[in-house]
């Protein structure tokens, strides 16, 4: 959060402004292409302005819908429901592909049962999925006890699943797999949304709710104009964006907004990208809505937008319209990874774990001459790759394959480690070697009892059982700070915390003395300026436990990037603490001694979060991130225009074996 360097003197420059100004500067050299609507504003160009034909490649992307604006889903949805058509007994190909992620075994799948001869190969020895990543006890990737209560599971990766995604959602029934209801917003006992967890920012800690019916003591501490005191944070990013939601939709009589029509939705989408696919979310909010920083400052602490401020604002955008209250969200029942597990089993017989590509040849009769004089060959295999395991084993192999072609899954930011024979074409290089990729990174806890849905009355019965008096200890600050009280509950399971822990959790245990009320909420979660910026709770009690573990830590960007420079054990008494500052010292005693972090950055085979794009990449390297190179094909949440989220994978994957049949 940016809010400390907002508050020197207004009139300086801030480092926002030195870089708006910079980048103010350099677009001056350019000149824009007008735009067709959206013009509220005149406003400094970051740049050219892309063609119409681009920006209208892009919105069919994001909408999926073919050239001539006829939806794609449907047909994608068949082709999940009933498969491929056969592949002829003189039609079936030799496929590899390349990745085991949802992109990777939905393709690998979809071109079994068309009858081709399919070999999936995946770097990581013990697991599929990508970044869908439970921590769990056994799974497929047979993973060693995860937390204290071996029932206890929590996810690395992906957690929530739109409703509005129609794919997967599909995908899960198809399967037969558990889901239930996802709580963005906290509920009640009766799951009835109260938005009760805690807002603290800034040195002020209030209730969601609270704020949302009186914001100005929150929006006064970050100085924002006399205009803006008593307007959330959420419906001044709102009433920014409507405009630009004006042009592919409209609001219904209840308020809720309603998409306009296929093709006029696609020309809507077209004219958003031609005008703001430069710019930035920073740039929008100042230029175009017209805020100020120290107002840009709150919208983006609590809304999730300051680390991606400086980022597509089209990207930024899209995710802003979908994680909302009004969005229905759901969970898998024994965690995400029980989505891999079910196509795993659909794909055993094929897949080859533990064989990192490292050099992958090809032969493209349609290709003639070219950047690296691509090779012609009429028979035989097109596509070879030779791969090595990680020797985890004590042993290292080498192997090769051979194949009519290839899906290629693996994100871009790894395919730069892959020597590609001959050169791909300029513009797919450039799209490797450019594609932006962002970090994330979480630290979750586990607790041996689910302390976030307690009452006042709940806590003095437990703090009590353990001391008489703990209570009141806790409420006016007079409990120990050497760290015996850690994980000291009797529902503790001994032997996780160690003297050299104790230690640790001491030295960097929150300092303040202030307890809070019992934050009595089910699932949501909590927003803070310190490190740990979003403290998401579970939606639902584990079956036959009465603990639970919290993601005390949810980090995009830079956020995530000091996380990353520490090591994994370091992490936890950093996170704890975070969790003190907002929920009181008191949540120490349940502690179980046992954490888990997930740091996709830093992880080797996903190479980062996902593809988070720069102003302009998509109208600049959209076409060729998902074009195919002669007999390779391309696939991944990267390709799609919902990077990150299960749906783009899945619409990559079909889209890709879809190809690759037709091929």
């Amino acid at each position: 959060m940016d809010n400390t360097q907002a508050s020197v003197d207004p009139g300086g420059i801030s480092r926002r402004r030195f870089a708006a100004a910079t980048a103010s500067a350099t677009a001056a050299l350019t000149v824009a292409a007008p735009a067709e609507a959206l013009s509220p504003r005149p406003a400094r160009p970051a740049g050219p302005a892309a063609d119409r034909a681009t920006c209208l490649a892009v919105a069919r992307a994001l909408l999926v819908v073919d050239e001539n604006d006829r939806p794609l889903v449907p047909r994608y949805e068949k082709i999940l429901a009933d498969g491929l058509p056969r592949a002829g007994t003189s039609a079936p190909k030799k496929v590899l592909v390349i990745g085991a992620g949802p992109a990777g075994l939905v393709a690998a799948w979809l071109l079994k049962r068309a009858g081709h001869r399919v070999t999936l190969v995946e770097a990581n020895g013990n697991r599929v999925g990508g970044r869908i990543k439970t921590f769990r006890t056994g799974g497929h990737e047979q993973a060693a006890q995860a937390f204290a209560d071996t029932r206890q599971y929590a996810e690395a990766g992906a957690m929530r699943i739109p409703g509005s995604h129609p794919l997967v959602m599909s995908l899960i029934g198809r399967l037969g797999l558990e889901k239930r209801r996802f709580h963005l917003v906290d509920v009640d006992a009766d799951g009835k949304p109260v938005n009760n967890a805690w807002l603290h920012v800034n040195g002020v800690r209030v209730r969601r709710s609270a704020y949302a019916r009186s914001p100005r003591r929150i929006n006064r501490s970050f100085g924002v104009p006399r205009a803006y005191w008593d307007t959330p944070s959420s419906t001044i990013l709102r009433e920014a964006l409507d405009p630009v939601r004006d042009e592919f939709s409209t609001r219904g009589p209840d308020g809720r907004r309603v998409d306009k029509p296929l093709p006029e939705r696609v020309q809507g989408w077209a004219r958003v990208v031609q005008r703001f696919g430069n710019w930035s979310m920073y740039r929008f909010l100042t230029e175009e809505a017209g805020l100020d920083e120290r107002t840009v400052d709150l919208v983006g602490t609590l809304e999730n937008l300051t680390s991606r401020l400086p980022l597509s604002f089209i990207h930024s955008f899209i995710s802003a319209s979908l994680i909302s209250p009004d969005t229905e969200f759901w969970e898998l029942v024994g965690g995400t990874a029980t989505l891999p597990d079910a196509l795993l089993k659909e794909v055993a017989d094929v897949v080859r774990l533990d064989r990192r590509v490292t050099h992958i040849e090809y032969w493209s009769p349609d290709r003639q001459g070219g950047d690296g004089g691509a090779r012609v060959r009429a028979d035989g295999p097109h596509v070879w790759i030779d791969t090595v395991s990680e020797g985890r084993d004590g042993k290292v192999v080498r192997e090769q394959f051979t194949a009519d072609l290839a899906i290629v899954t693996v994100p871009f930011s790894g395919l730069r480690q892959v020597q590609i024979s001959p050169l791909m074409s300029y513009k797919k290089r450039r799209a490797v070697a450019e594609l932006h990729y962002d970090s994330a990174t979480k630290v979750l806890l586990e607790f041996s009892r689910r302390w976030w849905e307690f009452t006042e009355a709940d806590w003095k019965r437990e703090l009590d059982a353990l001391r008489p008096g703990l209570y009141e200890e806790y409420r006016d600050g007079k409990t120990p700070a050497d760290g015996s009280l850690l994980g000291a509950h009797p529902s503790v399971p001994p032997g996780h915390i160690t003297a050299g822990q104790r230690v640790h959790y001491a030295a960097d245990r929150w300092a303040g003395r202030d307890q809070p009320e019992a934050a009595h909420v089910v699932g949501g979660g909590s927003v803070s300026d310190n490190s740990n910026r979003f403290m998401i709770n579970p939606s639902h009690p584990v079956a036959g436990s009465k603990g639970g573990v919290v993601l005390a830590s949810y980090s995009w960007a830079d956020d995530a990037s000091r996380w990353d420079s520490l090591d994994d054990d370091a992490r936890y008494p950093h996170a704890l603490r975070g969790l003190q500052q907002v929920y009181g010292p008191r949540v120490e005693v349940f502690y179980t001694g046992v954490g888990r972090t997930q740091s996709w950055l830093r992880d080797p085979y996903a190479y980062g979060e996902a593809s988070v794009l720069l102003p302009g990449q998509h109208t600049e390297l959209l076409a060729a991130i998902r074009s195919p190179e002669g007999p390779l094909h391309f696939a991944g949440d990267h390709t799609s225009v919902k990077p990150s989220w299960i749906e783009g994978a899945l619409e990559s994957g079909v889209r890709a074996a879809w190809e690759a049949h037709r091929a």
